[in-house]
């Protein structure tokens, strides 16, 4: 049984290391900007940039792991993002960190797309869940320790800076060392945005509007924390507990929706997340245990969504358009996270700190007063045509890969991995071995 899985504990370790200094990077530079007074708008500029980027890395990253090698493409990918992380801590300056956030966005995706892609090849129709449900654990459990760890330092020092750099040098070790079967070519990303609001318009609206409301309050959480006066520990538990509380929220959710119109369930999470962001918005919360609460509270509806979304459009697709919808409906989202850190930095600038959670507010309940149209305007799907309901990792954190390693995804037994005699010379990667 662990012969089996040794393989993809091995790669998954690669992914901790990533994903932990991800979760430090992000947190850190809103945090170290706050402290250094950047201005609000060039705070949201980062949230931006980094989802301008991770976009674009998801459309061309594959056109440079074939021409390299997937080895060969994550050291690439790993180190230029150790490299960027040290840049920032060299160069504190807004200019600077916004361009270098558009290549943090680029080289996370690639890092994300060649991980992905490897678990996939090593995954079969058997274990394919368990794969996907140890990825999941992976992904929360290191993006949360990751961003506590900046409770230990003082964001002010340069040493967080350097712990991340290390983190993103680990990861390289896992993958460079593995004796793992190269993974087949990546799949090219496309954006069929008619066929997408055709399949689905709700999914379509929602992915957009959830993208928008996420990337608001994953880019300046740090800073409405810091601006109401809440330790630095207590804005990391905070930026955790509200991905957790999500997490912990979406199988009893999507089980729920399998059972009725998911429409209700996602227009009833809406609806509810405006409601929360609005009474945070005028509560004011200042202590950090309520702030935690509240957060946690409003995450819990936030962070269901997106599932609920995708798996509401894959409903109604076709199975063999399951990888072209979800891997669209992510890049949709993608694009929302690029429009929400810009209308949450304006608000927080006329405003007060609590002005975020009108951005966040706005978004979901346009999507609930959607959802509910379409309701009247569209039949629902009978339970026995739906796809079983499957929780997804977080979204800054999946790309169009990943959709194939998810339970959900086409069966291909038959189809073999790529082979020497598949690949040109030129693409052939180096045969790996143990380190000795």
């Amino acid at each position: 049984m662990l012969a089996t899985y040794r393989p993809i504990f091995s790669l998954l370790r690669g992914t901790a290391f990533l994903l932990a200094a991800s979760g430090l990077h992000n947190l850190l530079l809103p945090l170290r900007g706050q402290a250094e007074g950047f201005s609000t708008f060039a705070l949201g500029l980062l949230g931006t940039a980094w989802a301008g980027g991770f976009v674009a890395g998801c459309i061309l990253a594959p056109r440079l792991v074939r021409r390299v090698g997937h080895v060969r493409a994550f050291g690439t990918f790993a180190a230029s993002a150790a490299i960027i992380v040290l840049f920032t801590g060299l160069f504190i300056n807004e200019t600077a960190w916004i361009l270098s956030r558009i290549c943090t966005g680029f080289v996370m995706a690639g890092a994300f797309m060649v991980i992905e892609s490897w678990l996939n090849e090593k995954a079969t129709n058997e274990n394919r869940g368990t794969v996907f449900g140890l990825y999941m654990m992976v992904t929360y459990a290191s993006i949360m320790a990751g961003q506590m760890v900046v409770a230990a330092f003082d964001v002010r020092q340069s040493s967080l800076f350097m712990v991340s750099g290390i983190l993103f040098c680990c990861s390289l070790i896992p993958t460079a060392v593995s004796t793992a079967v190269t993974p087949r070519p990546l799949e090219d990303v496309s954006l069929d945005l008619r066929g997408l609001f055709a399949n689905s318009p709700v999914a379509f609206v929602a992915c957009l509007l959830i993208g928008v409301a996420n990337g608001a309050w994953g880019t300046l959480g740090p800073v409405y924390g810091a601006r109401i006066g809440i330790t630095t520990a207590e804005i990391a538990l905070m930026m955790s507990l509200v991905v957790i509380a999500g997490a912990a929220i979406q199988m009893p959710a999507g089980r729920l929706s399998d059972k009725t119109d998911r429409r209700f369930i996602l227009a009833g999470a809406g609806f509810l997340g405006a409601l929360i962001a609005v009474l945070i918005f005028f509560v004011e919360p200042r202590s950090g245990s309520a702030v935690i609460g509240m957060a946690a509270c409003y995450g819990a509806m936030a962070y269901i969504m997106y599932s609920l979304a995708v798996a509401h459009a894959n409903d109604h697709a076709d199975t063999s358009d399951f990888v072209k919808i979800s891997g669209g409906l992510l890049l949709l989202y993608g694009f929302g996270t690029m429009i929400g850190p810009l209308l949450g930095s304006v608000l927080m600038a006329r405003m007060r700190p609590e002005a975020l959670f009108l951005a966040t507010a706005l978004p979901h309940f346009l999507l609930g007063c959607y959802t509910m149209l379409r309701v009247s305007q569209r039949a629902a799907v009978a339970p026995e045509n739906k796809e079983a309901f499957n929780a997804l990792p977080s979204e800054r954190a999946l790309t169009p890969q990943a959709v194939l390693l998810d339970p959900r995804g086409p069966d291909d037994p038959d189809e073999p991995a790529s082979s020497d005699e598949d690949v040109s010379d030129e693409e052939k990667e180096p045969e790996l071995t143990p380190a000795s």
